[in-house]
């Protein structure tokens, strides 16, 4: 025994490390071919059934239908390796019937899918493919043939509801149907160092949506989809606590297409303390982005942009209560003021700092409600190159400190039924 320890060694056994679960020996071929669904499920199963552990995918293309991920669980997706999904739409859907007439999104199941789970990572340098050429499409012809309706719903790539200590680190989410990654009333996550991405023109391919979360972290992720980057919302109120969605933070960031940081358009429940730095847009439909409407608005506040850097944008800010009219200067001109009721926008306490942009459009619209100004926003250390300058509507203690607006036509900064300190503004009542 003494001359066991004497040499450094132990005579007690180690540990376990985690058990590992692969999914080939669950009988998963990873040809591309096979279906995998059964395997996957089975290895995610027993991992669950032996109190959680790593089911590993070893490289491969492995096609599958929706699967549920447990607690306790660490889905590796090793370099190399692929989730597929399959291209039949009526696996997605939770009742069968035809796709095409499904009335929302919760009609279908996402290809990863978990509720109430505690302890989920998502990681490796593999990738989950949704497929979703087989859905962009008829997305595309149902929005042409129907316009002014909601865009046909989809299945998401990932979603998880009621979830806590949530990792997702290294992967790569592509081509999802609809959003990439949704996290309904999660708390403690931390999204690090993924990619997503979809073509520019696939409808409603969002990258990342946290809705009534609480403590989340997003950081080196490059995002290029179809719609918003990240879009934080909170979709309704939260018993026990003020705020349903607060506490974000998004930093060192990469956003290629898509329609930029966004908050809403659902804020019923509110949304507080959003921290958004060192980050970098390119090609993006909108920068900066705060929308909502008179339906489903509620109280947004402590939002602080900081280290923003923004090459052909389209525009650089758009805070706007008016969902409908985010962009492009056609928010209603002669619009009265409405009863203040429980889904009101309120927008207040923003903070833009130390941010530069060039944009394809408008610098920008700071846009309240007549009966619910846009309150106390300090643009600081901003540069903003662009065609047309910004416009401020319904909006009190706009607070501009060391602010270059440079446009091509007409005046940088037009205000209406607005405080504007700082800037020289013409006035367009």
């Amino acid at each position: 025994m003494l001359l066991a320890l004497w040499l450094g060694f132990s005579l007690c056994p180690a540990a376990p490390g985690p058990a590992i679960f692969d999914v080939r020996q669950f009988g998963a071929r990873g040809d591309g071919r096979t279906l995998d669904t059964a395997a996957i499920q089975a290895a995610l199963d027993v991992c669950s059934k032996a109190g959680g552990g790593t089911v590993r995918f070893t490289a491969g293309t492995y096609l599958s239908q929706p699967v549920t991920v447990h607690d306790q669980t660490t889905l590796l997706l090793e370099t190399g390796a692929i989730l597929l999904a399959v291209t039949n739409q009526s696996d997605f859907m939770k009742k069968p019937g035809n796709w095409l007439m499904a009335r929302s999104n919760d009609d279908f199941i996402p290809l990863v899918g978990g509720t109430d789970l505690t302890n989920v990572t998502i990681t490796g340098g593999g990738t989950i493919d949704g497929n979703g050429a087989n859905w962009w499409e008829p997305a595309r012809e149902f929005r042409a043939k129907n316009p002014g309706l909601p865009a046909l719903p989809r299945p998401h790539l990932i979603a998880l509801d009621n979830c806590r200590n949530i990792r997702v680190t290294g992967v790569k989410l592509i081509n999802s149907p609809r959003a990439h990654l949704i996290l309904t009333d999660c708390e403690g996550v931390v999204i690090d160092d993924v990619m997503i991405q979809s073509p520019a023109g696939a409808a409603n391919t969002e990258g990342i949506g946290p809705d009534n979360c609480h403590n989340v972290t997003i950081t080196h992720c490059t995002i290029d989809a179809g719609d918003d980057n990240i879009a934080i919302t909170s979709g309704k109120k939260v018993t026990g606590r003020e705020f349903g969605c607060d506490n974000i933070a998004v930093t060192d960031c990469d956003f290629l297409h898509g329609h930029g940081m966004a908050i809403g358009s659902a804020t019923v429940g509110g949304v507080h303390h959003v921290v958004v730095r060192n980050c970098r847009f390119e090609n993006t439909d909108n920068g900066l982005r705060i929308k909502s409407d008179r339906d489903r608005g509620g109280l947004v506040e402590n939002i602080r942009y900081a280290g923003i850097t923004m090459k052909n944008v389209h525009p650089a800010i758009s805070i706007v209560g008016y969902y409908q009219y985010g962009t492009n200067d056609k928010y209603p001109k002669n619009d009265l003021p409405q009863p203040v009721t429980e889904t009101t926008p309120v927008f207040r306490d923003i903070c833009i700092s130390n941010m530069t942009a060039t944009c394809t459009g408008d610098a920008g619209l700071i846009v309240g409600l007549p009966e619910s100004v846009v309150t106390n926003v300090v643009l600081e250390n901003v540069k903003i190159t662009a065609e047309k300058g910004l416009k401020i509507v319904n909006a009190k203690g706009i607070r501009c400190r060391n602010v270059e607006i440079t446009v091509k036509a007409g005046p940088p900064v037009t205000t209406q039924n607005a405080q504007v300190e700082g800037l020289a503004a013409a006035d367009n009542k």
